[in-house]
């Protein structure tokens, strides 16, 4: 198991992506945005779901913490089933959001990836993009990794994504 940690437009999926092309055997990847088009879209404007402000603050309630366990969960029961699986998420609440996923995936062998990007360098991602509220990316850039305990680090600020993939990729026993 893989998980890629980082803020919004960081690229963590280009390099889920890679690590696809790079890595021998075939790997899964799931992240985060995909538990969140899951949801019903009235959650997506709930304080109970998960609420992205003006300001590209993201504001996660009950409903979506229980869903979001129940999402972890399936994606370790297929890396228990011997599924190679590419975590892409942002840990919102830094050490606390990488503790759940360490409950859930005790006694697996996990590459934990700390997926970096100058704020400023995501910023013009984020803009580029034009699906992502303006602000998350700088909001999350830092945010993220604080408490969080890595294996690897990564910074997309001026590396591709390739290029990150296979310094990652050179950490899989």
């Amino acid at each position: 198991m893989i998980v890629l940690n980082g803020g919004s437009s960081s690229g963590k999926s280009g390099i889920a992506r890679c690590l696809q092309a790079v890595l021998p055997d075939p790997w899964l990847t799931f992240g985060v945005d995909t538990l969140v088009e899951a949801m019903p879209a009235s959650m997506r404007a709930s304080d109970a779901g998960i609420e992205f402000a003006p300001d590209g603050e993201v504001i996660v309630g009950p409903e979506f913490r229980t869903l979001e366990t129940a999402w972890i969960e399936g994606v370790v029961t297929m890396a228990r089933a011997g599924a190679g699986v590419i975590v892409d998420e942002v840990f919102l609440g830094g050490a606390a959001s990488q503790r759940r996923w360490q409950k859930a995936l005790d006694g697996l062998p996990v590459l934990w990836v700390g997926v970096r990007c100058e704020s400023a360098v995501a910023a013009a991602r984020e803009i580029a993009r034009g699906d992502r509220v303006p602000g998350m990316a700088a909001t999350q850039a830092d945010v993220v990794h604080e408490g969080v305990t890595y294996d690897v680090e990564v910074d997309t600020t001026r590396s591709e994504s390739m290029e990150c993939a296979r310094i990652i990729a050179a950490h899989i026993g």
